[in-house]
Formats: structure tokens, sequence, C-alpha cells
């Protein structure tokens, strides 16, 4: 459950990191290719277990389904006027088809002549002349991932389809399922993403930035965020720094941004690169005169969020819920007399992304109807937690200390993607 499958690595600082990442077209040409995989090869099975024999992706022009530029190639940034996809799953492939007026090349099949018939007459006609047993449309009640197609949009498909209406069926399942899944291609990428996340941490959590008594935790979440930017990745949320010193409440309304000696340092960063997402959470502390370590109470604390994430991984198993995985990490956890709070979320695609969370911070008794949804192979989390700890060293106060690494769970075991911090980053 450690790092076995990803040999370790070096890490060079994030300016290691910058011929590593691709020009834009040569970011399309792989972009493109996963996608084609994804399209020719995972669809056809998520379709068959979802049991959906024809799919409707319908969005419009900045009001875009959650799973449509997920499915559209590269450089494509928006469903252009309406863009409607259908997938019919055949018995040896699944027909790619678009009711649209510009095209996707041979990702997609044009079928819409405008001088013809309108758009939603020609999708009508498809599906009669097809007659799947079901139409899977992207509506839900539980999901926003499967809940992408807008009242608008569902009325005229309605009204277009007559009596087909009643072939219409919650693709919610399908939605998730495709948004979740990882294919060898990606997950083979996906930890020089996590690796440059950790570089970009390991730089700002320095004294090549920090000066204790001059840098402020603004400072830093601010290089942070530069830094993304000029390395050509995209944050999908502001960098954050802060800070807990002897003295210090966690919880406190109004929070000090001065970084002194003797405080211990808490980043949350992620980005998007290649259609991926990260989020990775560490901890610093800034040395005092003459100490070469920190404090042996914050050492405890962070072997106490480590063991937390020992439990998280011994709860994961394929077809366990996000619910039951919550339920045994907080139970084993608190066995070991550690205070626990975990808030796991699937990543990938999206920052909190499809598939089953792993608690939410305001909810640790589990997250009804989200949560029910099982793990399955293929998969990846930001494993996001945190334990609190009564510092000796700062008068028995109690220190939160939290951690987020980025996972994938294989179908048997749950591999950190680029390692885990055990050893809090140090400032001299």
């Amino acid at each position: 459950m450690d790092d076995q499958l990803y040999p370790p690595y070096t890490n060079p600082g994030s300016e290691g990191y910058r011929q590593r990442i691709l020009p834009l077209r040569q970011r399309m040409e792989v972009y493109n290719g996963w996608l084609r995989k994804r399209l020719e090869t995972l669809l056809p099975r998520l379709m068959d277990e979802c049991g959906i024999e024809m799919w409707l992706v319908v969005a419009r022009e900045y009001n875009e389904d959650p799973v449509i530029m997920s499915l559209l190639p590269a450089p494509n940034l928006y469903a252009r006027r309406r863009t409607i996809l259908v997938f019919h799953r055949k018995p040896d492939k699944v027909d790619r088809l678009a009711v649209y007026r510009y095209g996707f090349g041979d990702f997609y099949e044009g079928v819409w002549d405008p001088a013809k018939e309108e758009q939603y007459e020609c999708l009508a006609r498809i599906i009669r002349e097809r007659s799947p047993r079901n139409v899977g449309i992207d509506v839900s009640e539980t999901w926003s991932f499967g809940d992408g197609l807008t009242h608008g949009e569902y009325t005229q498909l309605e009204d277009a389809l007559g009596d087909l209406s009643g072939k219409l069926v919650s693709a919610e399942t399908l939605c998730v399922r495709w948004l979740e899944t990882r294919i060898p291609e990606e997950l083979e990428t996906y930890p020089t993403l996590v690796e440059l996340t950790h570089a970009i941490v390991q730089e700002a959590f320095s004294s090549k930035l920090i000066t204790p008594g001059v840098t402020t935790t603004d400072d830093l979440q601010w290089w942070m965020r530069q830094r993304m930017l000029d390395l050509g990745v995209e944050m999908w949320f502001p960098a954050t720094v802060d800070l807990q010193g002897h003295g210090d409440s966690y919880d406190a309304k109004e929070k000090r941004i001065l970084i002194r000696r003797g405080d211990l340092l808490h980043c949350d960063i992620g980005f998007y690169y290649l259609g991926l997402a990260t989020d990775v959470q560490q901890n610093a502390y800034v040395l005092k005169p003459g100490e070469t370590d920190a404090p042996q109470g914050l050492k405890d604390a962070l072997t106490d969020a480590n063991r937390l994430q020992d439990h998280h991984a011994g709860a994961m198993k394929t077809g366990r819920t996000g619910n039951e995985v919550l339920r045994l990490t907080l139970e084993n956890s608190k066995r070991e007399s550690i205070n626990p709070s975990v808030y796991s979320h699937p990543i990938g695609v999206h920052g909190h992304a499809a598939g089953p969370p792993v608690g939410l911070w305001d909810q640790q008794e589990g997250v009804p109807g989200r949560g029910d949804h099982p793990l399955h192979p293929d998969t990846c989390y930001a494993v996001e937690l945190n334990a609190r700890r009564p510092v000796p060293e700062w008068g028995g106060q109690e220190v939160r200390m939290s951690l987020e690494q980025d996972a994938w769970w294989t179908g048997e075991e749950r591999v950190n993607m680029a390692g885990r911090e055990k050893r809090l980053h140090r400032v001299s």
C-alpha cells in the first residue's frame, strides 16, 4: 500500500519539470490518443456494465454538461451552440455520432444536415431508425456529474421524441463510471503530475522562499499560484497556506499570517494537466535557533496522520462503498487513540471528482447517496484527512495535522502516487 509499483524518485525542484511540461500541440496529441483509446476500449465495457444501449450527451455553449468536455477531442474548449453526442452500443463496437454543425474529425461521425432538418428532428429520426432498448440521458438527483441535461434541453428532447420518450432512462451511473475510471496510459503518467505538485511544495517550504519574520502565508500561496501558471499548468483551486504556532488556535477566526520560527506550516495545492487533476496537502516546520528538527509532539502528530492514512488504505476494498471505508477507517483509528477526521474524495477529470467520497469534513457519519457508490479498480483518490493531537512542547496545545495524498486504487491495493509525507519539511 506504500509505493511499491512506482520507483522512488529524487525531487529536483519544480524547475526540473519544466521540460516535461509539453507544448500545447503535443499535449493535444497525447490527450486525444488517450481519448480515442477510452472511447474504443473503455466506453463499450462501461455501457454494458451499466445496461445502457444508447447514451445521449446534450449541451449548449457555456452551459456544458460536466461529462461532455471529457468526450470532446482537444483543442475544443466549449460545446459550440448546441452539441449532441450519440453513443449506440453495437455487438462489436460503439457507434459514435455527432448531431452537430461543425464536426469532430473522425472521433464522431457527423449525421446532421441543418439544411434538411432541425437538430432535434435529426436526433429523433436516428433514435427511431436504430430502435435501441433504452436511451440514457444525464439526469440525476444524486450526482452533479450525472445531471448535466438542462431542463430546457430535456423538454425539447421529450417533445421531439414523442412516444419514444418512454425509452429514456438515467445514465447517472454511466457518467460516474466513465469519469472515474482511468486507462493504463493515464495511470502511467499521473505520478509525474503528483511529483511536480510535491516539487512545488518542497520549493515553497524552504529557506529559498521563507524568511521568518518577513514572509507571510499569503506570500507563499501567491508564489504557488504564480508558479503553476509559469510552468504551464492550470490550478483548479487557489493554493492555500496557513500556520499553527505555540499559542495559536487552529480554529481562530482571525489567523496570523506572518511566519515565525517555531511555526507549523500547512499547504493545499492542486492543478490540471492533460485532463487530470492533482490535490496535495503537506506540512513544514520552521526551525528555531539551535534546532535541527521539529518538536517530538509535532512529529508524533504527523505519525498519527500517516497511521490514519494506513487505516484508510486497509479499509479500501473493491465493491466496498465510500461510507463503509469511512466507518472502518474511523473505527480502526480510534482503537489506536487517534483523533481522526476523514474527507477523502475521488480525483481525475475533476478535482472533487466522480466516484465515492469517503466522508466530508462536516459529515463524519457518512455521505448519503454518493457515499453509497462502491469502489472500482483503476480509480484515483485524494486521500484527505487530519489527526488532532496535543503537543507537550506547546503546553498541551492541540495541533491539527492535515495530509492529502493522491493515490490509485488498483482493485487490490492503494498505491500512493509519488509517495507521501512521512517527515515534516524543515525550514532553516
